[in-house]
This record gives C-alpha cells, sequence and structure tokens, in this order.
C-alpha cells in the first residue's frame, strides 16, 4: 500500500504510509506472527484460510447480482417443486401450503405487475430513509464527530481502552462512518496518553466492526434488520411487525459487556502481545522519527463545545417533551387502550430519530457555526441521501427476491419441513441457536454486509423458529451476535484493509498476519461472551426490547 486515508478537521486526505512513531509498548522481543521465520502452525493455518476465504469470496459476485442469481435459481426450484406437487401443513391453522411456479402465467404476471409494490412496500425501505434523513444532519453539521472525539478527550490513561471501545459502541449511530473517524482516533488516543497507538487501531477497529451490531443508542442497522425481519415473519405471521427497538434492551446490555471484554482481552494479553514485537529497523538504528502530521485533533474547539453543550440541552429537552405528552392516558402518542408498548412512539420510533437526529445536528451546526441558515439542513438531508444510493439499489433486488420467496411458497414450505425436523430430532431453541450462530459466522468471513446476509437467512431461520415457538427478535438477536464478531478478522472486509492501512503509518511490516493475531483473540473473546450473554439472557426470560419478549 502507498497511501492510506486518514480524517483530519477539513476531512479525509491520504497521507504517507512511511509515517511511523516510537512507542512504550515496541520493545524488543520475540518475532510477530507474520514475521520471516515464524514457526506458528496455528497463525500459518489461520492466515492460510484467511486467504482461501479471500479468494472465494472475490470470485462471488455484487451483492445486487448475487440476489438477482438466488431469485433465477429460485424460479427453477420453484417449477420443480411445484410440478412435484411438494406442499406442507401449516400446524398454526391446518392450511395446506403448496408451492407454486415463478416459471408460469400467475408466476410471470406477479414479478411484472407488483414489482414496484414489491419494492415500494420493502420494510427496511422508508424506516432507514427516514432515519437517514435526521442522521445525515447530525453528520454533515459535526456532531457526531465532536461526540466521537469528546468520547476519548481527557480519559485517564487507565480508562482508556474501556472509553475507547464503549465510544466504538456509541459510534455504531453512524454507521460505516464510524471506521473512518473513530480507528485513526484512537491511535492517536491511545499515543496521547503513552501507550501504543496500534493498540489503539487495534480496539476501536474491533469495537466498531466485531461490536457492529451492539449499542447504547439506536441506529440505522436497527431500522434494517427489523424490517427484513418483519418481511420474514409475515411467512408465518402476516400482521407480525417488529420493531427497530425490538432488541434494545439486549443491545443496549450487550455494549458495556463487550466493551469489557476488549478491555479486559487488551490489557491481559495484547499488551504483551504488542510490547513483544521486535523493533522497526528504523528505530533499531535510532532513526525513527515521529509522526507529527496527519493526526485527528483530540480536543474539541470552543465553539465545538458549545455545540454539544446546547445540542445535550435540545436532547434534554426532546425527551422530556415526549415523556411529559405521554404520561395522560388519553394522549395520541399513546396506543389503544393507553398502552406505551403500542405506542405511535415506539412503532413510528424511525420518525421520532429522525426527527431527534435533525434536531440536535441543527441546533449543534448553529452553535458550532456549520450550519449557516435553514438551507443547510435539505442540502445536508441530499447529500446523505447521495450516500444511501448503493442501498437502494441493492434494495431492490433483494426486496423482489423475498417477494419470489414470499409468493413460491418456497419460505413457507422450507419452514414447516424445517421445523417437523428439527421437532423429530428434539432440537430446542437453545440448540438451533447455536447452529445459526455458526452458520452465519461462516458466511460472514465471506459476505460482510449484515443487511444482505439477514436478507438471505431470515427467510428460512424467522419462519422456522416461529413454528418452535421462539420470537423473530430471538432469533434476530442470535443472529446479530453471528455477523458481527468475524468482521474484524476477514480480509473481505474493506475497513479490515483500511485498518491495516492505518496499522502500518505506525508499523510499516505490519501485514494481514499482524491484524489478524491482534484481531483474533478479540473475536473470539467477544463471540463467546456475547453468545453467553444471550444464553443467560434466555434463561432468565428478560425481554430483548420494548413488548419483545426472548421467548
Amino acid at each position: 500500500m502507498d497511501d492510506h486515508y486518514c480524517v483530519v478537521d477539513e476531512g479525509v486526505r491520504t497521507v504517507s504510509s512511511n509515517d511511523t512513531t516510537t512507542t512504550p509498548d515496541n520493545t524488543p522481543g520475540k518475532p510477530p506472527p507474520d514475521a520471516p521465520g515464524d514457526s506458528s502452525a496455528a497463525l500459518s493455518a489461520l492466515l492460510r484460510v484467511l486467504g482461501a476465504v479471500e479468494r472465494a469470496g472475490n470470485k462471488l459476485p455484487h451483492p445486487f447480482w448475487l440476489f438477482a442469481i438466488l431469485s433465477a435459481f429460485l424460479a427453477l426450484i420453484s417449477w420443480g417443486l411445484a410440478t412435484a406437487d411438494v406442499s406442507a401443513t401449516d400446524p398454526a391453522g391446518g392450511k395446506t401450503v403448496a408451492v407454486r411456479s415463478l416459471i408460469s402465467v400467475d408466476g410471470v404476471r406477479s414479478m411484472i405487475n407488483d414489482a414496484i409494490t414489491n419494492y415500494a412496500t420493502f420494510p427496511p425501505l422508508g424506516t432507514i430513509l427516514v432515519v437517514m434523513l435526521g442522521v445525515a444532519v447530525a453528520d454533515r453539521s459535526g456532531l457526531l464527530a465532536a461526540m466521537l472525539r469528546a468520547g476519548v478527550a481527557k480519559v485517564p490513561a487507565r480508562w482508556m481502552t474501556f472509553a475507547l471501545a464503549f465510544t466504538a459502541m456509541v459510534a455504531h449511530i453512524a454507521s460505516d462512518a464510524a471506521y473512518v473517524a473513530l480507528v485513526p482516533l484512537g491511535g492517536l488516543a491511545f499515543r496521547a496518553v503513552g501507550r501504543s497507538p496500534l493498540l489503539g487501531i487495534v480496539v476501536a477497529f474491533v469495537g466498531v466492526s466485531a461490536g457492529y451490531d451492539a449499542s447504547p443508542l439506536i441506529t440505522p442497522m436497527d431500522a434494517v434488520l427489523s424490517g427484513l425481519t418483519t418481511a420474514a415473519a409475515h411467512t408465518v405471521d402476516p400482521g407480525y411487525v417488529v420493531t427497530p427497538l425490538s432488541n434494545y434492551f439486549f443491545s443496549l446490555a450487550s455494549s458495556v459487556v463487550l466493551a469489557a471484554v476488549i478491555t479486559l482481552v487488551t490489557e491481559k494479553v495484547l499488551v504483551k502481545r504488542v510490547a513483544a514485537l521486535p523493533p522497526e529497523p528504523e528505530e533499531a538504528d535510532g532513526e525513527a522519527t515521529a509522526k507529527t502530521t496527519g493526526d485527528v485533533e483530540l480536543t474539541l474547539a470552543p465553539e465545538e463545545r458549545r455545540g454539544l453543550r446546547r445540542a445535550t440541552v435540545a436532547l434534554v429537552i426532546y425527551l422530556a417533551v415526549i415523556v411529559v405528552a405521554m404520561i395522560p392516558t388519553g394522549s395520541p402518542l399513546r396506543g389503544e387502550g393507553g398502552s406505551i408498548v403500542e405506542s405511535p412512539v415506539l412503532s413510528g420510533i424511525a420518525v421520532v430519530l429522525g426527527l431527534l437526529f435533525a434536531l440536535l445536528g441543527a441546533v449543534y451546526g448553529r452553535a458550532a457555526g456549520t450550519v449557516r441558515g435553514g438551507r443547510d439542513i435539505p442540502d445536508f438531508m441530499a447529500q446523505g441521501m447521495r450516500e444511501m444510493a448503493p442501498i437502494l439499489v441493492l434494495f431492490f433486488a433483494i426486496s423482489q427476491f423475498l417477494a419470489y420467496f414470499k409468493w413460491t411458497g418456497v419460505g413457507q414450505v422450507l419452514a414447516i419441513r424445517g421445523a417437523d425436523l428439527l421437532k423429530d430430532l428434539g432440537v430446542t431453541g437453545p440448540v438451533a441457536f447455536i447452529g445459526i450462530v455458526v452458520v452465519c459466522t461462516v458466511i460472514n468471513l465471506a459476505m460482510t454486509s449484515g443487511s444482505a446476509m439477514w436478507a438471505l437467512v431470515a427467510p428460512v431461520f424467522v419462519p422456522m423458529l416461529m413454528l418452535l415457538h421462539i420470537p423473530p427478535e430471538a432469533t434476530q438477536a442470535v443472529y446479530r451476535i453471528a455477523d458481527s464478531c468475524t468482521n474484524a478478522i476477514t480480509p473481505m472486509s474493506a475497513y479490515f484493509v483500511m485498518a491495516l492501512g492505518f496499522l502500518q503509518r505506525y508499523r510499516r511490516s505490519a501485514g494481514i498476519g499482524t491484524l489478524a493475531s491482534l484481531t483474533l483473540p478479540l473475536s473470539v473473546a467477544m463471540l463467546v461472551a456475547w453468545t453467553l450473554l444471550f444464553y443467560v439472557w434466555w434463561a432468565l426470560g428478560i425481554p430483548l426490547g420494548p413488548g419483545a419478549p426472548v421467548r
């Protein structure tokens, strides 16, 4: 790599990878796993596996074409099953469900006549667009970046690891932008307190990637996953709705637990691992130079601090208004019979969040000088929508595939037959959860798009487990665990390569093995701890979110 990206006050620019720095943790010791002559059989095997995954993954088509191919494959499968008169009996209503062929007069008419409806009514579409309108204002005004910097500024050295890891959990609100903003910031934050920037980069990267589906806040991914889960649940129950808050309680607890796991593994394992790295040639010759340019400035400017204070006040007022408005039992913000769980605030949480982010971004921007007039707000929203274009294109292909899957009845028959098989084998929910974790974890090594993978497996897993009386919210929570933890070890992720680039700014000899050897212990520990947390949650019967039972 010749150049890598770095976040600065003006935006993103390229910096030379020749920048290096000396750190207290870079002391002589054992050679790194990727160093010449290394005899670590385990790491060599890992690198061979990662290389094979990378080669296989590179042969996969773009997700848009992947779902187009799957749609064609589904058409052939539905034709074959319909010809064979394959059917199943729905245990819920005793109705016989027969497979219908897409390669038929009705099938072709459905694909043409319903294409626009399939896309326009695709559950995640409207939800994610409304949320991202507000998030775009918060992002473009500089609020999100200021929040991330404030989260690690002036943190004592002994708390830096946990503070950075938990800030990464908060950073998920910024979606993929969290990588670009927080990973270089992590290196600078650790160096500022006299620790190895390598550790800071790894902690930030793993916190964002391996903990991607855990957050103390509601994120755009909550909107996407809940919409896909709702669509999958309609195979069994057309009236079932999974809200973006359906996993909130579990995600909140997960963010704290994962930050603690990252801290423990970093301090007990990675500190020693980094300290054992041999010095770079320049360092051994006493010729190392400190990197002095291209860093993210940790200290907030006065106008940024003022913006954050005013945004905080606006947040308190906004929440207070909603709470006060919901107090009367006859409030329009309450649901039927005065229900809070089924209130418009929760069912329409996308609108509530979109307005909140837009409000906070506007308030911050006016105080910080990044929003100069009312015209800036819709301009920021338009810029955010332009960045959504790739997702909107992908959603078209996904929405058609899911509609075909439902129309043909293949999904429902597969779910019923699969549920019957699990019952015959005596497989219970906890055992099925392990199967989902294993399958999705392996798939995630090659297909790193969480929404694309869930769109692929949800139509099978969600209805199948619903027939075993397991709520869709629980299946979605298990999927989130499998979707996250291996993101930090697969070279199929563009952000893995980006993190390696930042690592090479401080250690030019760093390679895939270097980054993998630092992220693998964290990924494994997080996968184990997160899975155990879910089983404890399941055993105690704690709701996963408002109105979302775990079993």
